[in-house]
């Protein structure tokens, strides 16, 4: 059987011109980069003001598993059976993490005959934009410490400083970092952090801002630091945000290229779902919306993270108003959450599926509670057994939600054509009534144990006295309207990853709080979660190398 990676280095490609006038966007709307992506103009993106919007499609996924899920796969593979249908369609997905990449996970073009192209730039450093982003980041870093060592007019507190400096590979060695180190020339002593770039500030401001004034408006608001006061010392504060948002300027232009049947897809910006809010750019999921009558865009992780987020942190900013939702999940993954091991997956087993089947049914009660149509999905696999498709859509229907087993992997569009059908129909036959969890007036206390009840099944939240005096603190700045942005495991619904199914009466553990003040929202950290990952013992860069030809290899 042929990798991904294989596929798609054997697949032909169009020119990204020619993707682009899939979606009437003309040759001098791009600014190429190379043959096979390009950036849509922000010239061309303020020709479409006042243009009507298309159709908003979320596609989210059960808690993943070892198995995976094919979240992206499906997501693509809707794309290409909606261009089988003759729909204007166009994806949206995130840019993938070389965390990922090179650690454990994998990388987030999709998957099999779903795939969006060229994988390999894609998945490694495309057109540069998160590296724009982790510059634009230590820039800020470097501005603040060279503050503190021109004489600290600001008076900045070194114990308070908050703006963590950050890069886009997992390192476990940076989490907690002394700078400073040798003469009175090379700066204060203190001690410092590195986050992953996904999980930075200025990577959930970048994807938060509508246009590059709106960019400038939050990179101005974002707290780096404390003075000796205990006020907040903004990005503004340190004249940092020019600089910063000269390094932004082209990355903040969405991505176009192209699925391996030829669709398009508009690839922008990639915050973690675990540690950071999970969506793609609102620049490129509105751009999207004024170039074609259906948008398939994805969240990341589970519903219970991604979706959450999608909805109460993305769509209440951006007042966007999602038409419908579908939930991905596998025959393994459901297993999975039924206690069967990783390695005995392939065997058929109905008795584990009735055990599992509640972490897809808490999935789609919760989905429900957004007020949008749900279609269930089952990523397949040559595994499933007939007897087992059939009892997980049968309980699909009894709750009330469209089911389709998609073979998009080793079909592509021609294997999600019942899917892509049944989403168009929801959309021309469902009303939704779309509504947030919580509204912005109730206090951040009260919304992380909504979120903590309500999604996740818990039976109440821990709050430390930490986070408790955070949110005291962040409420007296005028700030508690803010929406909460959850960091929590992705392989539960509650904080601790061993808890499988659909845990009940469990209490959430939130160790701290703080305000990303720029993004807009405040921060909860739940169990034990890291905003820097480390390295596995046996991390997916082991495997990778490039050949005698020049192609890379070990890539998915």
């Amino acid at each position: 059987m042929k990798t991904d990676i294989e596929i798609a280095q054997e697949a032909t490609l169009l020119h990204i011109k020619d993707v682009a006038k899939k979606l009437d966007i003309p040759e001098d709307g791009l600014e190429f980069y190379g043959k096979y992506k390009a950036k849509i103009s922000d010239e061309y993106i303020r020709s479409l003001t006042g243009r009507p919007e298309g159709k908003l499609v979320l596609v989210t996924a059960v808690n993943p598993t070892p198995a995976g899920e094919g979240k992206t796969t499906q997501t693509i593979g809707i794309g290409e059976a909606m261009g089988r249908l003759n729909k204007k369609a166009v994806t949206v997905l995130r840019e993938p993490s070389l965390g990922p990449c090179f650690g454990i996970k994998g990388g987030a073009a999709g998957g099999g005959m779903a795939q969006a192209v060229p994988m390999e730039d894609l998945n490694l450093h495309f057109t540069g934009d998160f590296h724009a982003i982790t510059y634009a980041n230590n820039l800020c870093a470097a501005l603040l410490d060279n503050h503190i060592q021109q004489g600290n007019e600001l008076r900045i507190d070194t114990r308070r400083i908050v703006l963590k400096r950050c890069l886009d590979l997992n390192d476990r060695a940076l989490r907690n970092v002394v700078i400073g180190l040798g003469s009175k020339a090379d700066g204060f002593v203190r001690e410092d952090h590195f986050t992953i770039t996904v999980a930075s500030e200025v990577m959930a401001v970048f994807c938060l801002a509508s246009d590059m004034d709106d960019l400038k408006r939050r990179l101005s608001e974002m707290i780096v630091a404390y003075d000796l006061d205990g006020n907040k010392v903004t990005a503004s504060d340190i004249k940092a945000v020019g600089a910063m948002a000269a390094l932004l300027k082209d990355a903040i232009k969405p991505n176009l290229i192209q699925t391996l049947e030829h669709t398009p897809v508009i690839v922008h910006g990639g915050p973690f779902a675990n540690i950071a809010h999970g969506c793609n750019s609102v620049i490129a999921t509105k751009t999207a919306l004024k170039l074609a009558d259906i948008v398939i865009t994805e969240a990341g992780f589970g519903a219970d993270l991604g979706a959450e987020k999608f909805f109460d942190i993305k769509c209440r900013m951006a007042g966007l108003v999602p038409s419908a939702a579908v939930l991905v999940a596998t025959v393994r993954a459901i297993k999975y959450h039924g206690g069967v091991p990783k390695d005995e997956l392939k065997d058929p087993d109905v008795e584990a599926l009735k055990r599992g089947i509640v972490n897809l049914g808490r999935h789609i009660d919760n989905l429900k509670k957004y007020g949008v149509p749900v279609i269930v999905t089952l990523n397949a696999f040559d595994t499933d057994s007939e007897e087992e498709k059939a009892f997980i859509s049968d309980f699909v229907k009894k709750k009330g939600c469209e089911f389709s087993y998609s073979k998009a992997w080793g079909e592509g569009g021609e294997g999600a054509l019942d899917l892509a059908e049944k989403i168009i129909n929801a959309l021309d036959e469902e009303k939704a009534d779309f509504k947030v969890l919580y509204p912005d007036e109730m206090s951040i206390k009260e919304k992380i144990e909504t979120i903590a009840r309500e999604i996740y099944g818990a039976k109440n939240a821990d709050i430390s006295a930490k986070a408790l005096r955070e949110i005291e603190a962040i409420e007296k700045m005028g700030c508690g309207s803010v929406p909460v942005c959850m960091a929590k495991t992705q392989y539960s619904f509650s904080d601790d990853p061993s808890l499988l199914g659909a845990p009940e009466g469990f209490t959430l553990r939130v160790r701290d709080v703080y305000l990303s003040a720029g993004a807009g929202f405040a921060v909860a950290l739940t169990g034990d979660i890291m905003t820097m990952p480390g390295l596995s013992k046996n991390p997916a860069a082991y495997d990778i190398n490039v050949g005698d030809d020049g192609k890379i290899r070990g890539l998915f």
